[in-house]
């Protein structure tokens, strides 16, 4: 059952989606990197997980998603990409870029278990990310500079231009 909360955050998204255009631009980005559909469409339908019930192993916003299942639900239901697996797995799926590259979409990776690529977001823009963490329970979005997550950042991958 959708919440009034995620049906207006869907509502927000599918507005947003239908102002922008192929090959947008960031507005005041300063390499001027154009954000892809892709990305796009990957954030809009991320946004409309936040809230979902985390759940260890959980590969569907229904029965609740942990980060590598709500990184393969998005992607596929949003782009028609398939990665699955663990964070790490997914990690040996993508193009290894800088974070300096960062556009939405990206996913980002940290090191939360100390293990090597043991999590995983979706970068949306802005030094933010849409993040399923065990704590507090619920898909939210979080921020790269967050004491938590900058000290623990790893790395960035791409799967889509």
């Amino acid at each position: 059952m959708m919440t009034i909360r995620n049906l207006f955050i869907c509502c927000l998204a599918l507005l947003l989606a239908a102002c922008g255009g192929t090959g947008s631009v960031r507005p005041g980005s300063e390499d001027n990197t154009p954000i892809s559909d892709k990305g796009n469409n990957i954030v809009i339908y991320s946004l409309g997980l936040i809230d979902t019930n985390y759940r260890f192993g959980g590969k569907n916003p229904e029965a609740g998603l942990d980060c590598s299942g709500m990184v393969s639900y998005v992607y596929r239901q949003a782009a028609g990409l398939k990665v699955t697996g663990s964070a790490a797995d997914i990690a040996r799926q993508g193009r290894s870029i800088t974070k300096a590259e960062l556009r939405p979409g990206d996913l980002v990776f940290f090191n939360t278990m100390h293990r090597a690529f043991s999590h995983v977001g979706i970068y949306i823009g802005d030094g933010r990310f849409i993040n399923a963490p065990s704590t507090n329970g619920k898909v939210r979005i979080d921020r790269l500079d967050n004491s938590y997550y900058a000290a623990r950042f790893e790395a960035v991958r791409r799967y889509f231009d």
